[in-house]
């Protein structure tokens, strides 16, 4: 014990503090448009929703590598993009916290919109016609009823998109590299240590990585039970 403080003591947390920062700003853009992308995804014939959710869903089940490749592409300032971003608005993302943040957001954001459409699919269709009937407008209707409804999915598909998002490393490696003190996440200092032959810190990261994940899933399995219980009631 006295040597896992030691270790803590003499590290730098920036690549803690930097993956907190990112998971939750990625988390933030991908819980509103998780919800609005699975909204609309629903209301689409089968054909749409059969192209639209592949391709939203896609960069969960591509390597990150190749999602992390197409967006180096897209936002290099050596293409015309990336280069109208940084010449007239002068956004850079290519070694910046706004890539690490684009990257976990890309590769995270299929979680949320999973979810989400999981959970509106399963809210009974009266609900939304009561709140017509009662002379709702849609936007209320979705916030004051789909939403709340759908409340234990959207709430587990934001804890894991959470996770995910935090320990991005592909994507995240190809955009916006390993930079300490900017760029440089968790998941990058665990690599980095680990070439270096330091196991003993790779270890403590790992521990600390492993202690986050582990409060992700309780927190999950806490709304699952607590769904389960008042099913129950019922």
């Amino acid at each position: 014990m006295g040597n896992f403080f030691e270790i803590a003591g003499r590290l730098d947390w920036s690549p803690l503090w930097i993956s907190l920062k990112t998971g939750v700003v990625a988390t933030a853009i991908s819980f509103f448009l998780g919800l609005w992308a699975a909204r609309k995804v629903i209301k689409m014939n089968y054909r749409a929703k059969s192209v639209i959710d592949g391709l939203l869903t896609l960069p969960m089940v591509l390597p990150p590598t190749v999602a992390g490749f197409f967006l180096l592409i897209i936002f290099s300032r050596r293409r015309a993009f990336g280069m109208f971003l940084d010449e007239q608005l002068g956004i850079q993302a290519v070694h910046t916290w706004l890539g690490c943040i684009l990257a976990a957001t890309v590769i995270a954001f299929p979680l949320m919109y999973r979810n989400a459409r999981a959970a509106f699919e399963q809210i009974d269709a009266n609900l939304v016609y009561a709140g017509r009937t009662l002379g709702m407008s849609d936007a209320k209707i979705f916030w004051r009823v789909v939403v709340p409804t759908a409340g234990p999915g959207i709430a587990s598909g934001t804890i894991l998109t959470f996770a995910r998002a935090m320990g991005e490393y592909g994507a995240t490696s190809m955009l916006a590299g390993n930079i300490p003190g900017k760029t440089g996440t968790v998941s990058q200092r665990i690599a980095m240590v680990i070439q270096d032959g330091d196991y003993q810190t790779a270890g403590f990261w790992v521990i600390i990585v492993m202690l986050i994940a582990f409060l992700a899933v309780f927190a999950i399995n806490m709304i699952a039970g607590r769904q389960m219980k008042n099913i129950r009631k019922w």
